[in-house]
């Protein structure tokens, strides 16, 4: 075993800020008296560009002389929803039923973190799919940039198609193979 494998450790936090556009965050966990610095090319290579604020991560750290870094990202859990408002109607729709909906593999068309949506084109349908920025931060996410690949759980509306849960393309493959 190397010294850095033997430095590695497993470690349970939140994301207390990420900003893409700085290329990176701090995760706080109850394990340590300092914050651990997210960088984005780790959180790339877990499958997103972005994370929300609050979410749960696992994550393997290692300390270095600049302070605890996370090296590779394991999970990123979404805050616990029980329904989620539909932006068009002035319904719910609970987590069982988000839940029971397949994973549609999409990809961003385009998303204004200002404007509060966006939309993405889901692989074989013609028609957009509006994704509502509070549906992005309830799974996870802080923004989405075009031409991300994601997987969706979608419900019709009133007006369309509407995306009630985001995953990252790596996160839905890996649902779809465990499901």
């Amino acid at each position: 075993m190397t010294d850095q494998e033997n430095t590695l450790r497993v470690v349970d936090g939140r994301v207390k800020w990420f900003d893409p556009a700085k290329g990176f965050g701090f995760i706080v966990s109850d394990d340590f008296g300092t914050d651990i610095l997210l960088h984005s090319n780790v959180l790339r290579n877990y499958g997103q560009s972005t994370v929300a604020d609050g979410a749960a991560i696992t994550v393997k750290v290692q300390a270095t002389q600049r302070g605890v870094q996370a090296v590779e990202v394991l999970e990123v859990q979404a805050p616990v929803v029980t329904s989620v408002p539909m932006v068009d109607e002035q319904t719910t729709v609970d987590a069982e039923t988000i839940e029971a909906l397949p994973l549609e593999p999409a990809r961003v068309k385009w998303f204004d973190k200002g404007k509060g949506f966006g939309f993405a084109n889901v692989f074989g349908h013609p028609e957009d799919v509006f994704i509502h920025i509070e549906v992005l931060r309830m799974s996870g996410f802080a923004d989405l940039q075009a031409g991300e690949a994601v997987c969706l759980k979608i419900i019709q509306g009133k007006r369309g198609r509407m995306a009630m849960q985001v995953l990252s393309w790596e996160a839905g493959v890996r649902a779809g193979k465990s499901g």
